[in-house]
């Protein structure tokens, strides 16, 4: 186990000095503080993007035209629940006491009746999944974000999920329970159909996001900021607010003011004599 976490973190510490190094021979004209290593991470970007057009859409593409949606759902659903016990083990660092035993209530439905993963059973008695992953672990144990990083093949990122995602990529099963060349490729090709079948569920965003981008760097900067944020934000939720606000300059009860009495019925009118006949 020491191993594979040390493994992890040398190889995602390598592609953080190599972003480093390179930051040394561009310019930094167009740097904002958030992202000194921007002309970098634009060729990285342009790397990422020649090589999903070459390569990985086509792929995610055949993918989804083969296999039918009910199939590639049982696979998702497979890949999510590999997942689980590196999140519960996340959900413990974290103090996430609650998610931790949703976590491993949802891996122990699933893996026994849903067989094997392939059905979110747990879903079905209101357990769905909770995050985890060691990059917010860091965020939760008070570790800054860090520059903006554009990583080879795996996208958006930025200093601190990078050392988390290399920690992750050899916590996560079956890899990690198998020793030597075999685990290694194992957690490779199980990798490997993830991302696959995440990136033909986002062929058509994708798609979206390019047209709609007059910076397709910047906009897609933006978006990955937003939503990693969004994650991160039951991290360190704040205390629920009370349903409802109370005045603290009010007495602690305050008697209900008396109602008005209802009014009483008119009278009903003398009905109107009948004519002689």
């Amino acid at each position: 186990m020491r191993k594979l976490l040390r493994a992890g973190w040398i190889i995602l510490a390598a592609l953080s000095c190599i972003e480093l190094a390179g930051c040394a021979t561009t310019s930094g004209g167009r740097a904002s503080p958030d992202d000194p290593l921007e002309p970098l991470n634009r060729s990285v970007l342009d790397v990422n993007t020649a090589l999903d057009n070459a390569v990985i859409r086509p792929v995610a593409e055949f993918y989804r035209d083969v296999l039918p949606p009910y199939v590639r759902d049982r696979i998702r659903s497979m890949i999510d629940n590999l997942t689980e016990p590196r999140i519960f083990a996340n959900d413990l660092l974290q103090g996430r006491i609650n998610a931790a035993g949703i976590t491993f209530a949802r891996f122990a439905i699933n893996s026994t009746f849903g067989l094997a993963g392939m059905f979110d059973v747990a879903r079905e008695h209101e357990l769905p999944q909770q995050s985890g992953d060691f990059g917010e672990t860091l965020y939760a144990w008070g570790f800054d974000e860090g520059p903006y990083l554009m990583l080879l093949f795996f996208g958006p990122s930025n200093l601190r999920d990078t050392f988390g995602l290399g920690v992750d990529l050899f916590t996560t099963p079956p890899g990690v329970f198998l020793s030597g060349n075999s685990g290694f490729w194992i957690g490779v090709g199980v990798g490997t159909v993830g991302g696959m079948d995440l990136r033909s569920r986002n062929i058509e965003t994708l798609d979206q996001i390019v047209a709609s981008s007059l910076d397709y760097y910047a906009h897609l900067k933006s978006i990955a900021q937003q939503h990693r944020r969004a994650q991160l934000r039951h991290v360190r939720e704040p205390a629920q607010e009370p349903a409802e606000l109370v005045d603290p300059g009010q007495p602690d009860a305050v008697p209900p003011a008396p109602e008005p009495p209802a009014p009483e019925p008119a009278a009903p009118e003398p009905a109107a004599p009948e004519p002689p006949k």
